[in-house]
């Protein structure tokens, strides 16, 4: 399994490229620039097989709209998020210009501890409330893609509409429970290790 990481748009987000030896494809979070994502794409032969939403806050679903267009795949978000997708002031879209996609079968929303596979590999999807209400982290061994939740030193605001700070400590210990040597691939900025956070993230102490 190899992961492309592309950091896009001003707020350099991360968007995660994932894919395997049979150049099937993934992506966590496309940000932004949805015509450098379908270059990585296409440089790589990669055929896409879905897309999955941390959340959806404008600067993670940037080039959403676009991709949906391009690529007949399904797009996986969590239940309680449908909601802040659509919703302008709760995805920050309307500060953002952030052209949102029409509603559509390829949104299919999942539950915590649901999983998927991904050729060989097993995905299972985390709820993760407290920077929005159906926030999700992405476990795929050795790896969970955390978006706005937990961060290299740091967490997610919880100062936007919908955020809960009880609610992302509980949800970044949830994520300090998997084994340490798991890597952490947040939205934005370094990646980290479980045991990393669970000794140095000011936070979690």
């Amino acid at each position: 399994m190899k992961i492309e990481t592309l950091i896009l748009g001003p707020y350099e987000t991360n968007c995660y490229l994932v894919h395997n030896e049979e150049k099937e494809a993934f992506i966590i979070d496309p940000a932004s620039n949805g015509d450098k994502i379908k270059e990585v794409l296409d440089a790589n032969h990669l055929d896409l097989k879905f897309i999955i939403l941390t959340h959806a806050h404008g600067d993670h679903i940037g080039a959403l709209a676009e991709l949906m267009e391009a690529y007949s795949v399904p797009v996986y978000l969590h239940k309680e998020e449908l909601a802040t997708l659509y919703d302008q002031d709760m995805s920050l879209s309307s500060l953002m210009n952030i052209n949102l996609p029409e509603k559509s079968s390829q949104l299919v929303t999942v539950e915590d501890g649901q999983e998927i596979t991904f050729g060989q590999e097993t995905l299972r999807f985390i709820h993760c409330p407290g920077h929005t209400p159906g926030g999700m982290s992405i476990y795929i061994k050795p790896c969970l893609f955390t978006g706005d939740t937990l961060f290299c030193g740091s967490i997610g605001r919880t100062d936007f509409p919908g955020g809960n700070y009880p609610e992302i400590i509980a949800s970044c210990h949830k994520l300090t429970s998997y084994p340490a040597d798991t890597i952490i691939l947040p939205g934005h900025g370094p990646r980290s290790l479980v045991s990393q956070e669970k000794m140095m993230n000011p936070f979690l102490a």
